[in-house]
């Protein structure tokens, strides 16, 4: 990265939720950048647990010198709860964003941001001396007033929230995982949104990428570049099976695990997942993933049981497409699943329903197993959707 763009972020170990809702246990990282040059122009605040650390980083970065715009790539209170410090300690300091992003510091915030501030819209461009900020709209990645900002000498994308991921970033390992955990729980209902910024950005050379949270990307970026775009055309990742199933006594879970072994001996990428004893977000991540999809649940006060139903709730919400479902189905006396989830999941796009089926009456019989087989054998035999 460009020496004269200076990391002052801060890594949360202790998290808590993020956002209120999702597990973090790598920690949150929580990015802010410098760009030290004729002016001196901050990308971003931080969330309220980072402020002092914040405050104390940037001191040291500027050696002396003082603040002159304070970019805001959008109002989400993690990348703004500071504003009101950093115009008390930087009194000359201008704050930089679009129309929509100032309506909204004046819901979160009640402070008199008079004649410090600078609108920007889409191609509007930033004099930094030798550096030039050339702003990108991206709205709905993921909040309306979401801008990206490029530097063009450096070749350096500060890309708000998107190419995040979850985690701090002094953590070494994969990026994908927390990356694609992050993407579809928290991005992934505006795949739309994304393929516009994507195209936007598709003219620049792009050396390194900026996220306001996870690691900065500096190597293979064309790598994560894909992955967003196939991310955000709902195609799958993997071709290969999720089984995601709920069981009261074991009966559903018995067959669900023997489908998951049977893929694995037919050498079939497969994964699996208790919904009532794992992380809703990571089975969410896992639904995008796969290219097939197997559900597997009891009939429950004459539905389907809770924890399956919220995992279908949020993939309704999130636009789930392109992929192939199957069903097993148990039910004692009057079996729901089916009609269920089939209605549920009816208005998405590309959704190919098997038309094997397994039911079990309570509990597995031969009969079963031997419509497993068949199920089994559909399920690989079914034909993809590809990007």
């Amino acid at each position: 990265m460009d020496n004269n763009i200076i990391y002052v972020g801060v890594n949360i170990s202790d998290n808590g939720l993020f956002e209120g809702q999702y597990i973090t246990p790598e920690g949150m990282a929580y990015n802010s950048y410098l760009i030290v040059d004729e002016k001196v122009c901050l990308m971003d605040s931080v969330d309220i647990k980072a402020g002092e650390l914040w405050l104390d980083n940037i001191s040291k970065a500027l050696n002396g010198r003082d603040i002159d715009y304070l970019v805001l790539s959008h109002v989400e209170p993690d990348h703004s709860y500071h504003i009101r410090k950093i115009v008390e300690l930087y009194p000359n300091i201008k704050i930089v964003g679009t129309v929509q992003a100032f309506k909204f510091i004046g819901q979160f915030y009640d402070f008199d941001l008079a004649n410090r501030t600078i609108v920007v819209g889409n191609g509007d461009t930033l004099s930094l001396g030798e550096h030039t900020l050339d702003f990108y709209t991206a709205p709905m990645v993921h909040w309306p007033e979401v801008m990206m900002t490029y530097e063009s000498s450096s070749k350096t994308l500060f890309s708000a929230d998107a190419f995040g991921k979850f985690g701090t970033n002094d953590i070494e390992g994969s990026w994908e995982c927390e990356a694609r955990r992050y993407y579809f729980n928290i991005v992934g209902k505006y795949g739309a949104n994304v393929q516009m910024i994507l195209k936007k950005l598709s003219t620049l050379t792009i050396e390194t990428i900026c996220p306001l949270h996870g690691n900065i990307l500096d190597k293979n970026i064309g790598h994560y570049i894909d992955l967003y775009d196939t991310w955000s055309l709902y195609m799958p990742e993997v071709d290969g099976v999720f089984i995601a199933y709920s069981s009261v006594y074991g009966n559903t879970e018995s067959v669900a695990k023997r489908l998951h072994q049977l893929l694995k001996d037919s050498g079939i990428k497969t994964s699996i997942s208790d919904l009532a004893r794992s992380d809703m977000a990571e089975n969410i991540e896992d639904v995008f993933k796969y290219s097939k999809i197997v559900f597997a649940t009891t009939t429950y006060e004459n539905t389907i049981f809770p924890v399956m139903e919220e995992l279908l709730s949020h993939l309704v919400q999130k636009g789930m497409a392109n992929k192939v479902v199957g069903i097993i189905d148990n039910g004692t006396w009057a079996p729901q699943v089916t009609k269920v989830i089939t209605s549920k999941l009816a208005a998405l796009k590309n959704i190919d329903f098997l038309e094997q089926s397994v039911l079990i009456k309570s509990a597995p019989s031969e009969d079963t197993w031997t419509a497993l087989e068949d199920f089994k054998n559909a399920l690989i035999s079914a034909t993809p959707y590809h990007k």
